[in-house]
């Protein structure tokens, strides 16, 4: 037998006592943003008290919100547990995010160091925004899932978390917070979901407040070149946020909310850019572009993410409210948590005025013919389930056909309701029915939704989200007095039919590919990579184009002269080209298209200004 000192007995039996005299006892975690080794920060824990031979240590297989398997246990290294005496205990590796102690009940401290996910050689990249980024003395993203677990069974145990951090650095986050000092915060959560649901984002401030409809609001951004700023963001943000404020009827669900913008001045290892939503805040990893370019992104993103403040913070099934965070079950209602979601996104700003109804159509366009890349007969409750393995390749459509569900009901709901009950009233029904705290049984919903409205709408919803059934486009928009033009073959006057991209520092367009250039394209003689300066003498670029281009088109006649001047790499030097050619007329295949009838019905026009937000 091992002799135990009198003072390690005397800590032993005070260890005892709390586990049985206190059920709360918490977690102490202590990370030091100043001491980053090999890319990697240390993780020191005081763990709780432990009643059992042995216990496993968890990190998250997957997080909510992701949809992804992205094993963040195997970012951790040099894990080792502790006893009371400081001495080392035994573990056991049983998978990457599984690690066994044993001889649990002396269990005190456990210390391992987290490499992170931004620049990582692993396989299976995690998407930025879930990632965790280590910059020692510039910027540090902290998902919280990234860098700290919990003891199997003990979960729901609060945590303090306190970081050492430079004197200049600011740590922002929706998470309750105290400073002890100019380098020590401490963070607190009354469990490991609200943790692992709350990101921190450590960098020099550039951080703004604002109150909007009862909440306290806080904008923070990392731009490595100080491109963006916090100013700039909270500008366009606040026009969404009080939005969203009057949408949903002049206030809002949540006390508190952060936005954590994260730019790169590279490409990302993923090579895209977003955002990932919390209860109570959303991290977004963005390119360092001209902020112009941005603002359009910015203001779509974060209206999509701070709308989940609606669902899933205040509607979800159990799979969700009691999320296992090493064997995710998923729920079969995707087309609720992002679909509808998506469809508030860009609802919300023609309905309150923040997007004109010419720009809203094309949004909906758009998602229409994104959402032809999947499979249409693929029943939307089987797509959600099998999101994470058998239907994985068709997750994306949940922000295409998802949000077009989303509309689809919001339009069902009005037709219904002769336009005194929308998708809105729906959600907040539902809110007030289930709330933060309470979680509906999948199979349910449409029964639910059925008893709250009427059961032509749950009919709706079993025949098109649960059924293979394509969603009667056609019929929809009719009965909200839109064309829903098919495509047909006309002869019009182009540009030639070119593939652009944008050059991010001229914010001018570049001929990006050749395919599908038209007769007047191979006459004017375009080549890849040609980047336009001007049409006809008037200089073109990203935030003019649109009028210069529609002047064209609708005013050219066949025969004209055009000019297009262009730069173009010739023998390894920029030249300024002119490319010229007699406008003519080509014989091209429309899209189909969504346009305002012109003599609605009054029944059609009471629905669409209903619908649109139209006084």
């Amino acid at each position: 037998m091992r002799l135990i000192k009198p003072t390690v007995l005397l800590l032993l039996l005070v260890h005892l006592a709390l586990a049985q005299s206190n059920p709360n006892t918490k977690y102490t975690v202590r990370i030091d943003l100043t001491d980053v080794q090999e890319d990697q920060l240390k993780v020191t824990i005081l763990t709780p008290p432990v009643d059992a031979d042995y216990i496993e240590y968890h990190m998250p297989k997957m997080v909510p919100g992701t949809y992804a398997v992205y094993d963040f246990g195997r970012f951790i290294n040099r894990f080792q547990a502790f006893d009371l005496d400081g001495e080392p205990m035994q573990v056991d590796s049983l998978s990457p995010n599984r690690r066994k102690i044993s001889n649990a009940q002396s269990l005190a401290r456990i210390t391992y160091w987290v490499e992170d996910s931004y620049d990582t050689d692993k396989d299976n990249f995690i998407f930025e925004p879930a990632g965790t980024n280590i910059e020692q003395g510039d910027n540090f993203v902290i998902n919280t899932f990234g860098f700290i677990g919990y003891l199997e069974g003990m979960k729901d145990l609060p945590y303090d978390l306190t970081f050492k951090k430079p004197s200049t650095f600011f740590g922002a986050s929706a998470l309750a917070k105290s400073q002890l000092d100019s380098l020590t915060d401490i963070f607190s959560a009354p469990s490991y979901f609200e943790l692992a649901d709350s990101p921190i984002l450590y960098c020099q401030p550039d951080t703004v407040n604002v109150q909007v409809g009862g909440a306290d609001v806080q904008v923070a951004v990392y731009s490595p070149n100080g491109v963006l700023t916090a100013d700039f963001v909270t500008e366009n943000v606040s026009e969404i946020l009080e939005a969203t404020q009057s949408y949903l009827g002049g206030t809002l669900p949540v006390d508190r909310y952060a936005f954590l913008i994260h730019l790169l001045d590279r490409m990302s290892g993923t090579g895209g850019f977003g955002a990932l939503e919390h209860s109570y805040s959303s991290l977004y990893s963005l390119p360092e572009f001209n902020p112009a370019m941005l603002a359009q992104t910015i203001r779509d993103v974060a209206a999509h993410e701070f709308l989940h403040i609606i669902t899933p913070l205040n509607i979800h099934a159990e799979e969700i409210g009691n999320f296992d965070f090493i064997n995710p079950k998923m729920s079969k209602h995707l087309w609720l948590y992002e679909g509808v979601t998506e469809y508030f996104a860009g609802h919300i700003q023609v309905h309150e005025g923040v997007m004109p109804t010419s720009q809203y159509l094309e949004v909906l366009k758009t998602k229409i013919e994104m959402a032809k890349q999947y499979k249409d007969d693929l029943p939307f409750t089987e797509l959600s389930l099998g999101a994470l393995d058998e239907h994985k390749d068709q997750y994306p459509n949940v922000y295409q056909k998802g949000a077009l569900i989303g509309m689809a009901l919001d339009i069902k709901l009005h037709e219904w309701s002769n336009v005194e009950y929308s998708l809105r009233r729906l959600m907040a029904d539902l809110s007030e029915k289930y709330g933060k705290d309470q979680s509906f049984k999948d199979e349910v919903l449409f029964g639910e939704i059925g008893q709250l409205t009427d059961p032509s709408i749950e009919d709706f919803l079993i025949r098109y989200v649960e059924g293979p059934e394509p969603l009667p486009y056609q019929e929809l928009f009719e009965t909200v007095g839109i064309d829903y033009k098919l495509p047909e073959t006309v002869s019009e006057i182009t540009l030639g039919n070119i593939n652009f991209t944008v050059n991010a520092e001229t914010e001018r367009f570049v001929v990006s590919n050749l395919v599908g250039m038209n007769a007047f394209g191979h006459e004017l003689g375009y080549q890849a990579e040609d980047e336009l300066l001007s049409l006809n003498k008037q200089e073109v670029n990203f935030n003019n184009y649109l009028p210069i281009f529609e002047t064209f088109k609708n005013t050219a006649t066949p025969g004209d002269k055009v000019t297009i001047e262009v730069l173009r790499e010739v023998s390894g030097k920029k030249k300024k080209i002119k490319l010229k050619a007699k406008a003519m007329e080509v014989e091209t295949k429309t899209e189909f298209n969504l346009q305002l009838m012109e003599n609605p019905s009054p029944e059609q026009l009471q629905l669409r200004n209903r619908w649109l937000g139209i006084e």
